[in-house]
């Protein structure tokens, strides 16, 4: 076995990183990547360096153990980006917002348009077309006072 490998030389990594990356099309993580990735970079450099090939395995555990701080790293600034804080709480992120009545305001309840959705509203009376501002909301309601 160890002749095969060592007659092969940088096509074993090169081959072993290509079934790692299969892997992770399989079985997507993000680990199998990793692994791939060093598989390559141990083939690409044994390409340009005759190492034995037990430096080679060793080269191998060092790239892969220096992909894991990597790759946790990369995870973790991935999940702190808060994009859009409002996101599956529309109703929250028009809080403090001015609009148009559409329908008026009459006895405490109308409504506005924003964009292509209209929303229920509620609040002192007032007639369509009064500009008024979201003071709160309540799920699909919102509370508004005159601007």
């Amino acid at each position: 076995m160890i002749n095969l490998i060592v007659a092969l030389g940088p096509w074993n990594w090169m081959i072993l990183g290509l079934v790692l990356l299969g892997l992770e099309l399989l079985a997507p993580g993000m680990f199998m990547l990793w692994l791939g990735l060093a598989a390559f970079l141990v083939g690409i450099n044994t390409f340009l360096i005759d190492w034995s090939w037990q430096s080679q395995i060793l080269a191998f555990a060092i790239f892969s153990a220096a992909a894991v701080p990597l790759w946790r790293r990369m995870a973790r600034n991935e999940s702190d980006d808060t994009g859009n804080t409002f996101l599956n709480r529309r109703a929250e992120a028009l809080v403090g917002q001015v609009f148009t009545l559409d329908r008026p305001i009459a006895n405490g309840s109308g409504s506005v348009r924003v964009g292509d959705t209209v929303w229920r509203v509620s609040g002192p009376d007032a007639p369509a077309g009064s500009r008024v501002r979201v003071m709160r909301a309540e799920g699909a309601s919102l509370t508004v006072e005159p601007v």
